[in-house]
């Protein structure tokens, strides 16, 4: 009789449940598996949500989020709580994702109790230990704690080759958004947000998203007065700005794009409505790691509002272009794109290979995991050895 491993899935925000959600759905499909999925609740609608849309119920809900949370606490509480449920659950294996204090905190609490991590989205390196902020941290202490390394890039191997990983516990997988925008497109015909078809049929639209933390303050007003430079450039421009929710991002939308024409404001949209949106995009401003994969399937040129992304192949791509948060930069990339100036998708044009997978990463994880489990006897991580 084969062995039937519990998978604990550890998911805390909207974007490590979109990312992870191909791999569970995989998951709930071999008859080796017994996944468990475990929502921290750092996120806790959106979390709800994301999960939900892919037809997936959390088995345990640590609802953790509270008001103004820190990230001590955060950590804190992520690290007792997962801690408690793996000393009842006894999983084969956690498998994390990406580089969010969750992701952190429970890699933590598996490595206290010697449970193997497999690490989805391993290896991206900004090479500044601050930006992004916490993340890249976040990230680095999950690699170092984990046992077997879903790399979703070639480069992305090679930075943890580099820093001493073992080479044949890193897989190279793709990207698991990818499996799951590609899934969405394929469900989603019109957005179920209203406010997005008030947008007239003819009209190109610049989705704007911008939440980090070393975005806040007078990062966010340059961003926001580049956005109201570039619509009232363009006269055939709508923005569509999905507004986290961040009080202090909140307010400095509000004030200084509340009241611009062709401006259309509104709370995060679903992940099927932002697919579609996106998809919809002439251009995209952002400072999001995730999004700059997904415009890099879809061909949407994006210009990241960062110093350094832990993205380089979307760069390299040809469609990422790194701008900060200057407002005459962002202004002036933007009319060059909208213009015509520059036309992105080289990598594509030039026939490059997609560099972040074409939607097959869920599939390549399941296979590295059985093989992992079937094959390893090691419980302790390897890391450097």
């Amino acid at each position: 009789m084969e062995v039937k491993h519990c998978i604990c899935c550890v998911v805390g925000t909207r974007p490590e449940a979109i990312k992870m959600a191909p791999v569970i759905r995989a998951l709930k499909e071999e008859k080796w598996a017994d996944p468990f999925v475990l929502a921290t609740g750092q996120h806790m609608d959106m979390l709800r949500q994301a999960l939900c849309y892919f037809g997936i119920r959390s088995d345990l809900d640590l609802s953790i989020m509270k008001e103004n949370q820190t990230l001590d606490y955060i950590t804190t509480s992520v690290l007792l709580k997962v801690g408690e449920v793996l000393d009842e659950l006894k999983p084969s294996l956690v498998l994390v994702h990406g580089d969010t204090t969750t992701t952190m905190a429970a890699s933590l609490a598996a490595f206290y109790r010697n449970v193997p991590i497999g690490h989805v989205e391993a290896g991206l390196r900004s090479g500044n230990i601050r930006l992004p902020f916490p993340e890249e941290l976040n990230r680095i202490i999950a690699d170092r704690t984990a046992s077997i390394f879903f790399a979703p890039t070639e480069g992305a191997k090679k930075n943890l080759i580099a820093e001493g990983a073992p080479e044949d516990a890193v897989l190279v997988t793709g990207n698991t958004v990818i499996d799951a925008l590609k899934w969405t497109m394929e469900h989603t015909l019109s957005p179920s947000e209203e406010r997005l078809l008030e947008i007239p049929a003819k009209a190109r639209i610049l989705l704007v998203t911008a939440h980090r933390r070393e975005s806040l303050g007078k990062p966010l007003v340059r961003i926001t007065n580049a956005v109201s430079r570039i619509v009232s450039e363009h006269e055939d421009l709508w923005a569509v700005v999905p507004m986290h929710k961040n009080p202090e991002v909140r307010k400095v939308f509000q004030e200084k794009l509340g009241r611009s024409e062709r401006v259309l404001l509104c709370d995060p949209l679903g992940y099927p409505d932002f697919v579609w949106i996106m998809k919809k995009s002439t251009l995209v401003l952002t400072d999001s790691g995730g999004i700059q994969e997904e415009t890099t399937y879809l061909g949407v040129p994006t210009l990241v509002m960062r110093d350094v992304t832990e993205r380089p192949e979307a760069v390299s791509y040809g469609t990422a272009f790194l701008v900060g948060t200057d407002e005459n930069a962002i202004a002036h990339k933007a009319k060059m794109i909208l213009s015509e100036e520059i036309k992105p998708e080289f990598g594509r044009k030039k026939g490059i290979e997609e560099p972040f997978g074409e939607g097959l990463a869920s599939r390549k994880i399941i296979d590295g995991l059985a093989d992992f489990l079937k094959g390893s006897s090691v419980k302790e991580n390897r890391f450097g050895n």
